[in-house]
């Protein structure tokens, strides 16, 4: 618990700033925050590869793969995905609770209240005979305030539990975006691999045709069996019946792009012009250095801020274990006769301090401020293991674009030297030189070498996707813009007064975030243009809730 003994020489004041004081620069009891370690290694462990830089990575990486039709689908995406509007909105609610925790600080009740009724007493009660009137009436108009005084620092805690608690929203708005570009970049890929396979099955239906007539021609002329036809047809039919299959994977594909560009299935067609190859980048990849996760990954960035709040609940916790202070006022008018309401000698005052003390619920409190200490631990535990599975996920994902393109380049000679061998095999049949059984096996293989192909350059670019994904890129793309679209904000304005939390400005990049403040020091809770505002020069005591 912080020391408070600097602040209770307060107490001999007069009473008016003994009341400011405590406000203003009352202690905080409770941990300080300190931004939690977690196990980082120092490099990757494919860093001597020469295709491995430690450049940082690019914030629009989709952009390595020179698709001018996959850049139009991540920017449609980043204006119309439903998920990330919802993050946004997230985001509004969250400065809402941070208005409603700031406001907190000052007077907790200020009501204005009015009465008119009329009395009739009991006949029954003792000393009727001494009361000079049995019914009456009584008007009275008046307003009441009570200020609970922030001496603990409970209302500042919880303050720093709700700018935490923002600060994580503005960070998962971030990571819907990383996971929004990577999967629409991950299902145009799987689109683009579909269509390709496509394109192989056709050309190897054609391919198989041609080997389907050599076969009838050789069987008319007597020079084979029907065996031959009849196995050819076979395989022909064969390569025919996968193509629906691909083209049920290829239409689903799009089904998906639809859906994370929030149009229902079949709107993103008009985006969809341009080649149908796989989309290629080059073998080198700037991954940056581990430590960088940290600052990039908005997930990390969200688990630190969850952390951040949890600690600070631990002082709002423990706050109940000290006596709480009150000022607290009413002043009005009251009277019996309502023509006689604000005339002279009807104002009443009420004035005074106050306190109050759980003093026999300890034991409920302390195990409350046990609790809350876990759901902080657990929330650092969480933070570590955030870490570590983005770790993980890099390294995964690395190590599957460097072993794909290797894996690339033997299955392109594989499929040069399958097709080499069809076109020989086709040769010796024609001349008699081979049975047909050598040219089935060689179609078969070409078809297989060539998928086999397909899928693997589809495996790089997937592996990349993953990589820039595990990397935290991505969310840079909604710079400028705003967390929720215009049409919503029109529409929110009409329903409800949003003050000027709407327009709802774009949330700042992660490196402009404000980092929690260190014990004592003096800033604004919240940015410029949010409301309410607290008072500048407002002394945060703390805002590093501290880790045990």
């Amino acid at each position: 618990m912080r020391s408070c003994q600097a602040k209770r020489r307060s107490s001999a004041f007069p009473l008016p700033l003994l009341g400011l004081a405590l406000v203003v620069g009352g202690c905080a009891v409770g941990p300080d925050f300190l931004p939690p370690e977690a196990p980082v290694q120092e490099n990757w462990i494919e860093k001597s590869d020469r295709r491995v830089s430690n450049k940082e990575a690019k914030a629009d990486w989709w952009r390595v793969f020179h698709d001018p039709t996959l850049d139009r689908l991540v920017r449609a995406g980043a204006g119309q995905n439903l998920p990330v509007q919802i993050a946004g909105l997230r985001i509004l609610e969250a400065r809402a609770q941070l208005g409603i925790a700031i406001g907190e600080l000052f007077p907790q009740q200020q009501e204005a209240a009015g009465a008119g009724t009329w009395n009739k007493l009991s006949e029954r009660v003792a000393n009727r005979a001494n009361l000079p009137k049995h019914a009456f009436a009584d008007y009275s108009l008046g307003f009441n305030a009570s200020w609970e005084l922030d001496f603990w620092g409970r209302f500042r805690r919880n303050i720093e539990a709700a700018d935490a608690a923002m600060t994580a929203t503005m960070a998962d708005y971030d990571n819907a975006l990383v996971s929004l570009t990577g999967d629409i970049a991950r299902v145009y890929t799987e689109l683009r691999t579909y269509e390709t396979l496509l394109e192989i099955a056709r050309e190897n239906v054609r391919l198989q045709r041609d080997g389907l007539q050599i076969a009838e021609a050789r069987f008319r002329a007597g020079a084979t069996s029907e065996l031959d036809v009849v196995q050819q047809r076979a395989l022909l039919e064969n390569t025919i019946a996968s193509i629906p299959e691909l083209e049920t994977g290829a239409q689903r594909a799009k089904n998906a792009l639809s859906v994370l560009l929030g149009e229902p299935p079949g709107g993103v067609e008009p985006l969809l012009g341009g080649p149908k190859k796989i989309p290629a980048a080059s073998s080198r990849v700037a991954v940056g250095l581990p430590a960088e996760l940290l600052r990039r990954r908005p997930d990390v960035r969200a688990a630190e801020m969850r952390a951040a709040a949890e600690s600070a609940r631990i002082g709002v916790a423990e706050a109940e274990l000290y006596p709480h202070f009150y000022l607290f006022g009413e002043i009005g008018v009251q009277a019996s006769d309502v023509a006689k309401l604000f005339a002279p000698g009807s104002v009443f005052l009420t004035a005074g301090p106050s306190f109050r003390w759980s003093i026999l619920n300890y034991g409920r409190i302390a195990d409350a401020v046990r609790a809350q200490d876990a759901r902080f631990q657990a929330s650092l535990v969480a933070y570590e293991d955030t870490v570590l599975k983005a770790a993980r996920e890099v390294e995964d994902a690395l190590i599957g674009f460097l072993k794909a393109q290797q894996r690339a380049g033997a299955l392109e000679r594989s499929v040069a030297a399958a097709q080499r061998a069809v076109e020989l095999s086709f040769i010796q049949y024609k001349e008699g030189a081979e049975n047909f059984q050598r040219v089935l096996d060689a179609q078969t293989r070409l078809l297989e070498e060539r998928n086999r192909l397909a899928d693997t350059r589809g495996s790089i670019a997937a592996n990349l996707i993953a990589l820039y994904r595990a990397l935290g890129g991505g969310w840079e793309i909604r710079s400028g813009k705003p967390i929720v679209p215009d049409a919503m904000q029109a529409q929110m304005a009409a329903r409800t007064d949003w003050g000027r939390l709407l327009p709802a400005p774009p949330a700042p990049a992660v490196d402009q975030l404000r980092a929690p403040p260190a014990a004592g020091e003096t800033v604004p809770l919240m940015r410029p243009d949010d409301e309410p505002a607290i008072p500048a020069g407002f002394p945060l005591q703390p805002g590093r809730p501290a880790n045990p």
